[in-house]
């Protein structure tokens, strides 16, 4: 027999064409549906072909009538070729075959298998190589005794993982407790378990450990998206009404779109308790749907309970024994008020509406504003809303004013800033709102309520007049947003719309 027949007839077999083009053909399909595992199957595919190029190197040494060197060269690099197929195969049925059918075991499963795959493969090398199986196998159980017992620990820990996954305890991705520690699993090894904190800690929990205590796992529940519920305290004094706080601020919550917030199921605020100190403890219960944003989330929802307290003039309560280090007497308390009414008249000033007053009704005006704040998102006003009889001046932060269309989409008419003001509309005549207006930021008003403008109305209704010119202007300026109008179909007619709107506003001031 010629050199290269002897070579070839030693490593090439009838199955070693099928079994390289079935290789090829794996790895074809995982590079192409599992490109971000392209490093490892790249590592795979090298040491196939390496393992090829030893059993190449056998068959030379087979011709070189090494026969010894060249049967133990040849059985290594064939176990080498198995695991290499072992392990293709592996990413091939767990990684894309049962992924189709809908059953994504754990990665600590398809692991063990392979494993026992190897030593099944390496057994049956051992067997073919002429050594008796029986005695390796009970050689290895004796071994396998002498480890096991040394490596309690180690082994613990190995069967917790898998067990771990297996009865899907917890998952990668889950947020879990346990004692003072919560966090996302990011992955769960054969030794241990790793979670990864709020704080940019990553904590490793022995599997043993996860497996002999108890844990939490927040967020989950069977058929439903993953949401936890939180609870944001505050106090309020029992001279308040309890069914007053809890309208307002659930309210104030459930019409605004708060980020992570679930709608379902909704917010809602309780009583929890009653001090003796003379305050109520109440709770406004969320479900938050990003476990990774929990301190931001509470922080915001304690801004809008604030904001809506605040616009309704009830005060948080305090400690009883917190202690004021500073007493103002009257002259400075007297001082500051004012001051705070000099920076209203001055904020009244840029207000169209209120060109016509003196200083005298101007400061009355300016004695009689509440302080509204709102939140980011809150709904200020609502279109069609008939009930609210009052004006807004903002004095910082930004508003969008903006309607709902027929059908069903939004248009934005303008954006409001400090010193703007909304609402005249539904002061001067009772007409419901024409649009609606949402904080774009944290936004800081004054309002001025219907029996201010009444009172000044009656003193001097002269002014119905001026206000009646303005109004006009204010229409137009909408109508032309709302319905596209050019300038000359939005001011036609202006002297019937200002008499129509002058007899409004004396109608329901009851003026004569």
């Amino acid at each position: 027999m010629s050199f290269w027949g002897s070579m070839t007839g030693f490593f090439w077999s009838e199955e070693s064409l099928p079994l390289l083009i079935m290789v090829l053909c794996i790895a074809i399909v995982l590079l192409r549906l599992r490109r971000e595992e392209r490093a490892s199957l790249v590592n795979t595919l090298g040491f196939f072909f390496i393992c090829m190029l030893g059993l190449f190197s056998s068959g030379l040494l087979h011709a070189l009538e090494l026969p010894r060197a060249a049967a133990l060269t040849h059985e290594v690099f064939i176990i080498g070729a198995g695991v290499a197929v072992i392990r293709l195969w592996g990413l091939l049925v767990f990684r894309i075959v049962l992924p189709i059918f809908k059953f994504t075991p754990p990665r600590i499963t398809e692991d063990f298998f392979v494993i026992i795959a190897y030593i099944a493969w390496f057994m049956v090398r051992l067997r073919y190589a002429g050594l008796d199986l029986g005695s390796i196998l009970a050689t290895s159980a004796m071994l396998t005794a002498v480890v096991a017992f040394a490596m309690q620990d180690t082994l613990g820990n190995i069967l917790g993982g898998l067990a771990l996954q297996l009865d899907n305890s917890i998952d990668i991705g889950d947020w879990i407790k346990v004692d003072d520690i919560s966090g996302k699993v990011v992955d769960i090894r054969w030794r241990s378990t790793l979670v990864e904190t709020r704080n940019w800690e990553t904590v490793v929990f022995p599997n043993s450990q996860l497996m002999k205590n108890k844990f939490l796992v927040l967020g989950r529940r069977t058929d439903q998206p993953v949401q936890w519920r939180r609870w944001v305290w505050f106090n309020v004094g029992m001279d308040t009404a309890p069914t007053r706080v809890v309208n307002l601020v659930e309210d104030s919550i459930l019409q605004t779109d708060i980020a992570n917030v679930a709608k379902d199921p909704a917010p809602s605020c309780i009583l929890m308790d009653m001090d003796d100190k003379g305050y109520g403890r109440y709770a406004l219960r969320y479900w938050l749907t990003d476990l990774a944003a929990d301190d931001p989330t509470d922080a915001i929802l304690r801004w809008h309970i604030m904001t809506a307290l605040q616009r309704a003039g009830i005060k948080l309560a305090q400690e009883a024994h917190s202690i004021h280090l500073t007493k103002e007497n009257e002259k400075y308390d007297e001082g500051m008020r004012q001051r705070e009414v000099l920076l209203r008249i001055k904020t009244l000033r840029r207000v169209e509406l209120f060109s016509q007053l003196n200083d005298v009704e101007l400061r009355g005006v300016a004695e009689r504003l509440r302080f509204a704040p709102f939140a980011k998102g809150n709904i200020i006003t609502r279109q069609g809303d008939a009930r609210s009889h009052w004006l807004y001046i903002i004095i910082n932060g930004e508003a969008e004013v903006y309607v709902d269309l027929p059908n069903g989409k939004r248009r934005t008419v303008r954006i409001l800033g400090r010193g703007n003001f909304f609402g005249e509309m539904g002061l001067l005549t009772g007409a419901p709102r024409s649009a609606s207006v949402i904080a774009k930021t944290d936004v800081e008003c004054y309002r001025i309520d219907k029996d201010v403008v009444e009172e000044l109305l009656h003193a001097r209704p002269g002014i119905a007049e001026e206000i009646s010119h303005i109004l006009v202007t204010r229409r137009a300026e909408l109508d032309e947003a709302m319905q596209n109008l050019d300038a000359t179909g939005a001011y036609k007619d202006m002297s019937l719309q200002r008499s129509e709107i002058l007899a409004t506003i004396k109608r329901f001031f009851s003026l004569g």
